[in-house]
């Protein structure tokens, strides 16, 4: 394992080696971030006291801090428990958790309920366990696609309690790797339900401990939301965390929504022999997905199914099944408002979104106001209070404060946050972050739909094309008897700039990220054409595709592409030519800078010899 050790010019004395994590980088020189095999940073500055390495930056701290820190909630604490204090240890809070130890921050993480969150527990983990056992059902099922590849199977069943303890297993297992590698980073796990009790300090359970951290990130998650008027047993009238422990598989299930949640339900329950009915209130099945992906979705997914649907309709009221009588949902016009009809079916399923899990947070004592239940956040997810001011070191990610409600982008907004608590500005493109709908066959997104990127063209004055690709011409696709799909690239024909890619398909949701990658590292269409493939593989729909738009600039020359420059991970592209004279120059001065500084170092390099032998 490598450190790091910041050094400047002059070399910085021990005391501030070991204060630097309680501030942001040096301001009397730039540093320059320099990696040691095998050696400790305190090892190379000779001043430096031995000090424990897990936390060899910290400040030592008694037990009667914490007690203080209870004894005056009001304003912040003079020294910290922790540089990082995460509350809620879901996806993003883990994600936020290991990032943060790679930097060496001395973090915590709070949890009240179970390690990994919604997703490893009641939704992404156990769901895709449902959908692997409803995909192989419906190969199974598939006599004309196993007599395509000359197969022949006999009738296939299954076991339910076997199907749901896959799920709960997997669960177990991922919530289990989340846990042990945290421990093994040297993260604490504080038990308890975690709220701000003041400025930088946060109250652990039911007792009067209260713990201080210089930052802190609320990452509490989200729990499904539950329409007025829908009575939920848990038996008859479920929610999404109660259908991933399928305890019952009925012969006729409604489900109320038809987004992600809803669309992976319907494909599990009409694998297993169910009959679906969707109540969708907006006009067309699958709001949110681009239009022309949503309709050959249904035209796949819905409509050679046993599978119906009532759209343009509000649930008013869902009654559970009792006393001999079925599941009661009475449904009324979205618009008029005037009742339509009642279904009488077995069992209902609410898919109809989900809910931050904000409340209890003490978020009064920061001067912080919900917004329907989400955390208001700017850009860097740093928490706003009532008045439009940015709280002092306290940030909110994932599903609390609404930005986009999946688990990778929590993670990803965490891991944002931490480079900003560790002195480097990071910015989250929100519209590189792919996602995907884990359906037979897949569907995934990134960037924005082709209404959207026209609406915003007409808005800013550019053209927007669109290039399209199928599955049928693809060869490792039909060789798997799979054709049935298309990529879509919504894009700029005057730069190449990509502005979202849409696929239907096998596999989309792995196939998916190449794109999402382009676009946050801002290549341009002209430079990814050029990009070579394996062949035969299904990544060659990705290829035709981009090889098919038709774009006005040429493609850059070999390596990074012209006209680029390095901007915080990613590139931007740089219009104007005097920018790109002023570029240059900055980069000349830089070398220069370099050059000097790696003078200085060769000298306290000659001059730390015989410490490093010691530890050599």
């Amino acid at each position: 394992m490598h450190s790091t050790l910041s050094l400047s010019s002059p070399i910085t004395s021990s005391a501030a080696t070991a204060s630097r994590s309680h501030s942001l980088p040096f301001t009397t020189a730039k540093p320059v971030n320099l990696r040691f095999c095998g050696l400790r940073p305190e090892a190379l500055v000779s001043t430096t006291p031995s000090l424990n390495r897990r936390h060899a930056h910290l400040p030592s701290r008694s037990h009667s801090s914490i007690s203080a820190a209870l004894s005056s909630n009001g304003a912040p604490p003079q020294s910290f428990d922790y540089d990082l204090l995460i509350i809620g240890a879901g996806v993003g809070g883990h994600g936020a958790a290991l990032h943060a130890v790679e930097k060496g921050l001395k973090t915590a993480i709070v949890e009240g309920d179970v390690v990994g969150g919604t997703c490893v527990n009641r939704g992404c983990v156990p769901s895709k366990a449902l959908l692997a056992v409803s995909g192989r059902m419906r190969e199974l099922k598939s006599d004309h696609h196993l007599k395509s590849l000359g197969l022949q199977v006999s009738a296939a069943s299954y076991d339910r309690q076997g199907v749901a303890d896959h799920a709960n297993n997997l669960a177990t297992k991922i919530r289990s790797n989340l846990t042990n590698s945290m421990k093994a980073l040297g993260v604490d796990i504080l038990t308890g339900f975690g709220s701000i009790v003041g400025p930088q300090k946060v109250k652990i359970g039911s007792s009067d401990k209260v713990v201080t951290a210089k930052n802190i990130i609320i990452a509490t998650g989200s729990v499904p939301f539950v329409p007025k008027g829908i009575e939920v047993d848990g038996k008859t009238v479920i929610t999404s965390d109660h259908a991933l422990k399928l305890e019952s598989v009925p012969d006729w299930i409604a489900i109320v929504g038809s987004g992600y949640i809803g669309l992976e339900f319907s494909d599990v329950y009409t694998a297993l022999g169910s009959e679906v009915t969707f109540v969708e209130a907006l006009d067309q099945l699958m709001p949110g997905f681009d239009p022309e992906i949503s309709k050959l979705a249904q035209r796949v997914l819905i409509n050679p199914r046993n599978i119906d649907y009532h759209t343009g309709v509000f649930a008013t009221k869902i009654t559970p099944a009792r006393d001999g009588k079925p599941v009661l949902i009475e449904l009324i016009d979205a618009k008029t408002k005037e009742p339509k009809e009642t279904l009488e079916v077995d069992a209902a399923l609410i898919a109809t979104g989900r809910a931050p899990f904000t409340e209890g947070l003490g978020l009064e004592n920061v001067d912080v106001a919900t917004q329907r239940g989400f955390i208001p956040v700017d850009e860097r997810m740093r928490v706003i209070d009532s008045n439009g001011k940015l709280v002092p070191n306290l940030y909110c990610i994932g599903d609390a404060n609404g930005k986009m409600m999946l688990a990778h982008a929590a993670s990803a907004q965490g891991i944002s946050v931490v480079e900003q608590v560790t002195g480097r500005d990071h910015v989250l493109n929100h519209l590189s972050i792919p996602a995907a709908c884990f359906t037979h066959p897949e569907i995934s997104m990134v960037g924005l739909t082709e209404p959207q990127a026209r609406e915003k063209g007409e808005k800013e004055g550019f053209e927007v094309s669109v290039a399209k690709t199928s599955f049928k011409a693809n060869t490792k696709a039909l060789a798997e008897n799979e054709g049935e799909g298309i990529a879509k690239l919504i894009y700029r024909p005057d730069n190449g700039e990509i502005l979202g890619v849409h696929i239907f398909g096998l596999h989309a949701a792995d196939l998916i990220h190449e794109a999402s990658n382009a676009i946050a590292l801002g290549t341009r269409i002209q430079d990814i054409k050029l990009a070579v493939h394996a062949h035969p593989t299904l990544s060659e729909v990705l290829d035709e595709l981009f090889k098919s738009a038709k774009v006005k600039e040429q493609a850059s020359s070999p390596g990074l592409p012209k006209n680029y420059a390095s901007s915080g991970g990613g590139h931007r592209h740089i219009q104007n030519p005097e920018e790109e004279k002023h570029l240059s120059k900055t980069i000349d001065g830089l070398i220069m800078e370099g050059l000097q500084m790696l003078r200085e170092l060769k000298s306290f390099f000659a001059s730390s010899v015989s410490v490093c032998q010691r530890f050599l």
